[in-house]
């Protein structure tokens, strides 16, 4: 068929096929590495495959997490150094899944971007592969969208999806009790979550992101790109150990907000401030905002990305496992009778 009128492509619109198929293509070989018991079809098809019974599972539960990285993208847009948002979106997702007993068993990502870079997308996508060998579960799929008009020129999004699945009756919280013991697994830093507050700050002290940081080796805007820690795997294993009663991820809402969403109505927590160190980074927020401690507690990890609740008489063995699978294990207060979380000791 011909047309007289002069030709116009999608491309001419801005979005490129081809462009988004050399995507695929490139990333392949960082899916492959994710591979894992249970995964039937990957990349490349309307949908992918995971078999249940291959991943191990008997008379299974599905458990579904969703989240993506917040404005710590503005950072990484703005500095060029994308290769770490992707772990954060995978751990976003799956840290939340293991709170609830899952094994995470696949994960999908969406990204969304004006103009498809292929090279700034591939390093993104490959870090969203290294957070899914990290906790053990199958890069299977995902969405790569160029919407032209939509994005200001190098923005992206992001956002992910992971899947895990438990043994019936395996779900956490369960048996909650006053006197169980609280162990603190230590952060990588801020992670994914109060960086609108952490950009104003750096802009009160003025400094650029190429700044030497004042807390650390390396430009400011490189260490608050510290990737979330994956704590999934040694999570797992002291689950599968027993004496596990609950884990609460410390997310957006920081220890005061998280802790309470695992305990029962009835019960609350006793936090003992001066059994970790307050990272560098915290002390330097506080400093330059003039944070209170209160605000601090109910808004950052402040060094603490994911608590267990356990057992008193299992605390000890449990301390030493995740010490031995490489956690800094800070034992940090107890389920008390009286509802609410209160702090001892001082943060700052």
């Amino acid at each position: 068929m011909t047309n007289s009128k002069n030709s116009i492509t999608y491309a001419d619109a801005g979005v490129d096929i081809d462009a988004g198929n050399a995507l695929v293509e490139r990333i392949k070989p960082a899916a492959k590495r994710t591979k894992r018991p249970g995964v039937m079809s990957g990349l490349g098809g309307f949908g992918a495959l995971f078999d249940l019974k291959g991943a191990g599972y008997t008379d299974p539960i599905l458990v579904a997490a969703t989240d993506g990285v917040g404005t710590k993208l503005r950072i990484a847009i703005d500095t060029g150094n994308v290769d770490g948002v992707g772990v954060d979106l995978v751990a976003m997702c799956v840290n939340d899944l293991v709170c609830q007993g899952a094994e995470p068993l696949f994960f999908l990502d969406y990204f969304a971007t004006g103009k498809l870079e292929t090279e700034q997308a591939a390093r993104i996508i490959e870090g969203i592969a290294k957070g899914c060998e990290g906790s053990g579960c199958a890069l299977i799929g995902g969405e790569t969208a160029e919407m032209p008009g939509m994005y200001s020129e190098g923005d992206f999004d992001l956002a992910g999806f992971s899947v895990g699945a438990m043994e019936r009756g395996a779900d956490l919280p369960r048996d909650v009790a006053a006197g169980d013991v609280l162990l603190g697994l230590a952060s990588d830093g801020v992670h994914s979550n109060g960086y609108s507050l952490v950009r104003k700050l750096v802009e009160i002290s003025g400094l650029g992101w190429d700044a030497d940081c004042p807390w650390a080796d390396g430009t400011l805007g490189e260490v608050l790109l510290t990737p979330t820690r994956l704590y999934v795997k040694p999570a797992l294993q002291a689950v599968r150990a027993g004496g596990v009663n609950a884990l609460a991820h410390i997310t957006g809402g920081g220890l005061t907000e998280n802790l309470p969403r695992v305990l029962p109505d009835d019960l609350g927590a006793q936090i003992d401030l001066d059994s970790w160190d307050l990272p560098g980074v915290f002390k330097w927020m506080a400093d330059v905002g003039a944070i209170s401690e209160t605000e601090m507690l109910k808004t950052f990890n402040c060094g603490v990305g994911m608590i267990l609740v356990v057992k008193a008489d299992e605390a000890e063995a449990l301390t030493k496992l995740l010490r031995q699978a490489g956690e800094t294990v800070y034992p940090m207060g107890n389920v008390t009778e009286t509802t609410g979380v209160a702090y001892t000791g001082s943060l700052l």
